[in-house]
């Protein structure tokens, strides 16, 4: 099964010429290539999938989207490798 999950930009810096950024998942936090996102900034929120930011959400359904994952636990901890908070 393939996820997109959304999170919000933390931070955002360079490493080695590509845009990274930490991303907080409900209280998972990972490093994300927003490459493909350049308007992403801190505070928004995006879908990501296997470490790629791949389009912005806005908050309302992050949140909407984050409540659903809770509820498959099992997708999520498969994805991010441990369960969201």
């Amino acid at each position: 099964m393939c996820l997109g999950i959304p999170g919000q930009v933390l931070k955002i810096r360079d490493d080695a010429g590509l845009r990274m950024a930490t991303v907080d998942f409900g209280g998972v936090r990972r490093e994300v290539c927003l490459d493909y996102t350049p308007g992403a900034g801190v505070g928004t929120y995006v879908i990501v999938h296997v470490g790629f930011a791949i389009t912005e959400v806005d908050e309302a359904e992050a949140r909407r989207t984050l409540d659903v994952l809770r509820a498959m636990a099992d997708a999520v901890e498969t994805e991010l490798g441990e369960p969201l908070p």
